[in-house]
């Protein structure tokens, strides 16, 4: 792609200043941002590291990749790997990294280039080809899935990824409706949805597509599984007092980092009274507490949200590895 193309959408970092700040970068450090997009957070990172310092990118999409490698060319600091942040180990191994990252950050928003790139298929306001892919040069496609997929399969996953309170008539409506033409543009599928959700339940101010397609483009790239990996790999690869940032858009992703946080910064509940102490816990139980977290939830300010509509929903936890 050219590097006018390139450039052709824009891109407002969400929480970008925060999300540095909670990092906790050091000249010297080595830092994870894994999910590049276009890169706002990535270059207020590179500008805090010294010489010694390292920085990885990675990102599923051939686009991002393709700013990241030309933005960053002539500085050997900056490596760059698509891939899924989940395999950010692999990364590591690849270019023999051999340092304990001293932060990860994961901003699990799509960027504004996907959306408002019509013919990448993630938006429901533009009419386009029905993709929804991260990276398009691999996997299914959202039409390719929707083409053969049960009934069933079809209201699960709305249900399951985009808690769509409508999923089955939803699901019939699909079916029906692609045994009448192939649904293989964002418009198609938006109308179907839009006509399946009954017009006394549709919240006024938000398209009643916002959910299908959420839920679509979660089980496309497999956006929840790639997300319970990485958090899980974080504290086996991060450094002690290395961080975990992650900035979150919905409940499902949320309530996973929430839930792994604490998890990981807290032992098992015992019936109370007991006189055990919390070493004898980790010994009986094998579980130890491996992160604290840092600080409370923190969300878009007033200003931001302002300024950028999409940051209304971001909520961003931290977490550091302890030991």
């Amino acid at each position: 792609m050219s590097g006018a193309l390139l450039s052709e959408f824009k891109h407002t970092t969400v929480l970008l200043h925060e999300a540095v700040e909670a990092l906790a970068i050091k000249g010297n450090g080595f830092y994870i941002d894994a999910t590049f997009g276009r890169g706002g957070h990535s270059s207020l990172i590179i500008n805090r590291l010294n010489c010694s310092g390292c920085l990885l990118l990675i990102d599923k999409d051939p686009q991002a990749i393709a700013y990241a490698n030309k933005k960053y060319a002539n500085d050997p600091r900056v490596f760059v790997w698509q891939g899924s942040f989940k395999d950010f180990p692999i990364a590591l191994e690849q270019f023999q990294i051999n340092r304990k990252p001293d932060g990860l950050l994961l901003d699990l928003g799509v960027s504004s280039p996907q959306l408002d790139d019509a013919s990448r298929g993630f938006s429901f306001q533009r009419d386009g080809a029905l993709d929804m892919r991260m990276n398009p040069d691999t996997g299914e496609s959202a039409a390719q899935w929707l083409s053969y997929a049960e009934e069933k399969e079809i209201s699960d996953v709305l249900w399951q990824f985009g808690e769509e309170p409508f999923s089955r008539r939803i699901a019939r409506m699909i079916v029906r409706e692609r045994k009448l033409e192939p649904i293989e543009t964002t418009l198609r599928l938006a109308t179907i949805v839009a006509n399946a959700v009954p017009k006394s339940k549709q919240k006024k101010g938000k398209n009643p597509s916002t959910r299908s397609f959420q839920a679509i483009r979660i089980f496309i790239n497999q956006e929840l599984d790639d997300l319970d990996a990485c958090l899980k790999y974080s504290m086996q690869y991060l450094t002690k007092h290395g961080r975990i940032v992650v900035i979150s858009f919905h409940s499902l992703e949320d309530r996973r980092v929430k839930r792994f946080l604490r998890g990981s910064s807290s032992l098992p509940k015992l019936p109370r009274g007991l006189p055990v102490m919390n070493a004898q816990i980790e010994q009986l139980t094998g579980e130890t507490v491996v992160c604290k977290l840092i600080g409370k939830p923190i969300k878009a300010s007033q200003q931001e949200i302002e300024n950028n509509a999409r940051s209304r929903s971001a909520i961003m936890r931290i977490g550091e590895k302890i030991r």
